[in-house]
């Protein structure tokens, strides 16, 4: 291959498909010029990107466009190589009609892995089902300050959480025969202030042990193929230019062998936003060299600078032949080199554009299934005075109260469609179905009279005329939902989604006022939250009936939230983060060392009203029998294992998540209090019904980055405690590791081995 013909590899180009089945058409971008497809295509394309995620489009038509195109592309270079074509999928398939899933932080909300495997494969096997061959998710930020926008694509604010579900996703993609792509590598959640694209100051020892937990377990154990690079630079150094980051630890310490692939106009980033290179052939010199092998989403520093730069003898073309080598890799790997290679996917056969449109259904039966059974398993129950479930009374008045009321875009996050990409065409239908709160609850209690108030106009939006008619409503009512939460959108649109930051945890607008309003008229109020972030709920926390959180639960999610309501869904989510108590306590995690909790020197108290792992049943749950096995010592490469039974002692069905906490009282470097190093989802227990959970766990995972920078295994006393949650220990084991002090490398145990069994019943 000519240098000109490797060089072409090492990008894409920007396009929309055709809403009539023809070729695709470069996307104008207010940050980039038109390419000339043209004049590119010859030497070939490495990437097609987002041609169902740019504008709305039939999937069948969106289909034929994208095979036509692979063929035009294949044609025009002397090697017949196509494009590989990849899209969004934070949130389900970011395609017109395609199914809009829960949003990765109610992905932690379940902890239930094996539920979201199954939902990446078919969200999987829908991209690939239209010709789609990449998908720009999971996200594996850590989230270190609330406060950041994009809270609500992040798993949560636990490394090991955010790194067992992540893994699971990215199985379930890759099952599917989509290449996933982790982001975003890494620091990108802890920019300064909660502000999108900040600057990052961590120390190493943060960085390791709490940013790139999640991604090292991705990487080993989830056959992931693509890495991108964060936005963010940590100590001065960006990420898309860090050598040492995305070479000698992704590639030669973790053993990587995908792509890495830069985040959205990052390289150019390294000139116009970094300061780090003079221009954009630096910046491309720069980015080869760290380890980046794509620009994305279009050509720019890859393209005319990077070859003036080689020409130049700036760049060495050794650079360009290690990322080619790498892209082409992955395009065999994916069947495109192959000789009976077909663009044209399976959903096509016998289908021309006269006849394609509404052949291609992407949000069928079975994915709105396991779209609301997500949604389920996801809704936290915060807190319940006994009115919740609420009794089906005939002739009941429940009213609906807030600015989420009658809002169907209210349980999507901004990279769903209608969101990220529908809000720019409001005269296109949503594509799927999205029932608002309010038809939810008087499809779920047809027996009573539902009334509706918005009480603000918006969710972000001041006191208006409505408010007093609202408050005047809930009066007159058995009972209020209060239908609260954020609006998502990008930069600044909205309330939530990236560029989305804010001053601080309050509820948007004047959502407080009202709640506070609400709780004034003596009616009981059950609080629903539809939001991207946790907030403080002032004296909701406290006064009202019930308070059940969700984080945009997707299109299925106001179903859910009724079935938690009526009872017909036992809720059994837990907080992936902490709910805060005052609105100025950022940053804050659970992970915080005894300087980083309330004490008597600051009168600034972080702690949470509802802390991570957090989440009430309908039911009531015992913990009993604990039990040591092997001992209560182990040597620095030991193991313990401990045991416990968990019992239903209420009269409703329900789950309990069972999570394993690590306290180490004494390390040679500060630890955090407690961290989380294992859990169980056991199935839905009856009323007398137990199960015995074992965990057996490798000293290992007592594992921390010490004084050299290495980590290691130190002796000393360990605590275990079985909790459910992280502010509720049940059962505490006190144990002791002996020995000598151990490093240990990449190829540590990360995990501890949790079975259960079930439980003969009690006399």
């Amino acid at each position: 291959m000519t240098l000109e013909e490797k060089i072409a590899q090492l990008f894409g180009v920007w396009v929309g498909a055709s809403a009539e089945g023809g070729d695709v058409a470069p996307y104008q971008h207010d940050m980039e010029e038109t390419v000339d497809l043209d004049e590119l295509l010859p030497q070939g394309l490495g990437q097609l990107t987002r041609p169902f995620g740019t504008a709305p489009v039939d999937p069948a038509l969106g289909a034929l466009s994208l095979a036509r195109t692979q063929r035009r592309i294949a044609a025009a270079n002397r090697f017949g190589i196509p494009a590989l074509a990849h899209e969004e999928c934070l949130a389900g398939f970011a395609a017109w009609g395609a199914t809009a899933y829960p949003v990765p932080l109610s992905w932690g909300a379940t902890f239930d892995p094996d539920l979201i495997r199954e939902m990446a494969a078919a969200i999987g096997h829908d991209m690939r089902s239209v010709g789609i061959h990449q998908g720009l998710a999971p996200v594996l930020d850590v989230v270190r300050d609330a406060r950041w926008g994009r809270v609500e694509e992040t798993i949560g604010e636990d490394p090991y959480l955010v790194g067992t579900v992540a893994t699971a996703y990215v199985q379930g993609l890759e099952s599917a025969g989509i290449v996933a792509t982790l982001k975003h590598f890494a620091g990108y959640s802890a920019s300064r202030a909660g502000r999108n694209l900040a600057p990052v100051s961590m120390g190493a020892r943060e960085f390791a042990d709490v940013i790139l937990q999640p991604f090292e377990m991705a990487v080993r154990e989830s056959g992931v193929r693509s890495v991108m690079h964060a936005y963010t630079d940590t100590d001065g150094i960006p990420s898309a230019a860090d050598e040492q980051l995305l070479t000698g630890l992704l590639r030669d310490t973790w053993g990587f062998e995908g792509t890495v692939v830069a985040d959205y106009f990052g390289i150019a980033f390294l000139q116009t936003l970094h300061g780090v290179a003079g221009s954009l052939g630096e910046a491309a010199g720069a980015a080869l060299a760290a380890g980046v092998d794509v620009e994305l989403p279009t050509v720019k520093a890859f393209g005319e600078p990077l070859r003036k730069a080689i020409a130049d003898g700036l760049v060495p073309e050794h650079l360009v032949d290690r990322a080619a080598r790498r892209v082409l890799t992955q395009k065999a790997e994916s069947g495109l080199l192959d000789p009976d290679w077909d663009p044209a996917p399976a959903v096509l056969t016998g289908i021309d554009a006269e006849h394609a449109r509404g052949t291609v259904d992407l949000d069928t039966t079975g994915n709105r299934d396991l779209a609301r059974r997500v949604a389920e398993e996801s809704v936290v129950l915060l807190t319940n005075d006994g009115t919740l479930p609420l009794a089906p009374e005939p002739a009941a008045r429940v009213a609906v109260i807030g600015p989420l009321a009658e809002t169907p875009t209210a349980v999507l996050g901004c990279y769903s469609f209608p969101v990220h990409v529908g809000s720019r065409t409001p005269e296109t239908p949503l594509g799927i179905e999205l029932p608002t709160l309010r038809e939810a609850l008087a499809a779920e209690f047809s027996d009573s009279e539902i009334v509706t108030a918005r009480g603000l106009d918006a969710v972000d939006a001041p006191r208006g005329d409505g408010f007093a008619a609202a408050v005047e409503l809930a009066r007159g009512a058995d009972v209020v939902v209060a239908a609260l939460g954020d609006r998502a959108g990008l930069f600044g649109r909205g309330t939530s989604g990236e560029g989305c930051d804010v001053a601080s945890l309050a509820l948007p607008g004047a959502q407080q006022e009202l709640l506070d309003a609400l709780l004034d008229t003596g009616t009981p109020v059950v609080v629903t939250l539809l939001a991207g972030r946790p907030y403080v709920l002032g004296r909701a926390t406290d006064e009202a009936a019930a308070v059940v959180q969700t984080f945009f639960p997707g299109e299925e999610g106001t179903r859910a939230l009724a079935g938690i309501l009526s009872g017909r869904v036992h809720p059994s989510g837990r907080l992936p983060i902490g709910v805060p108590r005052q609105t100025g306590a950022q940053p804050a995690t659970y992970l915080a060392a005894r300087l980083g909790q309330a004490s008597e020197v600051s009168n600034l108290d972080p702690g949470p009203a509802f802390a991570f792992g957090h989440g009430l049943a309908y039911t009531t749950f015992e913990w009993s029998d604990l039990e040591v096995s092997g001992g209560q010592i182990a040597s620095t490469d030991g193991e313990f294992e401990v045991a416990c039974t968990v019992r239903n002692t209420g009269a409703r069905p329900g789950t309990e998540v069972v999570q394993l906490y690590l306290h180490d009282p004494v390390a040679s470097v500060v630890q955090p209090v407690q961290r989380l190093i294992g859990y169980a989802r056991p199935a839905e227990l009856a009323p007398g019904e137990a199960v015995r959970i074992r965990a057996r766990v490798p000293a290992d995972l007592a594992a921390f980055t010490g004084r050299a920078g290495r980590r290691v295994v130190e002796p000393g006393e360990l605590e275990l405690r079985l909790a459910s949650s992280s502010s509720r220990t049940r059962l505490t084991a006190h144990l002791t590791l002996t020995g000598a002090v151990r490093e240990v490398d990449h190829s540590r145990h990360l995990h501890a081995r949790l079975t259960t069994e079930a439980v003969a019943p009690s006399a």
